[in-house]
């Protein structure tokens, strides 16, 4: 069941083989698997940003305050 979480600090994701992008502040929907995060957000009026991360990586982000539950 997706939950918010708020993108408080310097959080990226790596589209495909490209450089990382950073997600941008504010108010993002997750969707917690065991092994993975999705993270959706509204880019900009219109535009919506969708990624998925690894568990371990969203973990670090909010331990390292970064992603606030």
């Amino acid at each position: 069941m997706p939950q918010f979480a708020t993108i408080v600090g310097h959080v990226t994701y790596t589209p495909g083989d490209g450089p990382p992008l950073e997600i941008p502040l504010g108010r993002v929907e997750v969707e917690l698997a065991p092994d993975s995060a999705t993270l959706s957000w509204e880019a900009e009026a219109g535009v919506l940003g969708l990624t998925a991360m690894p568990r371990t990586q969203f973990d670090e982000y909010v331990e390292a305050g970064k992603i606030a539950l």
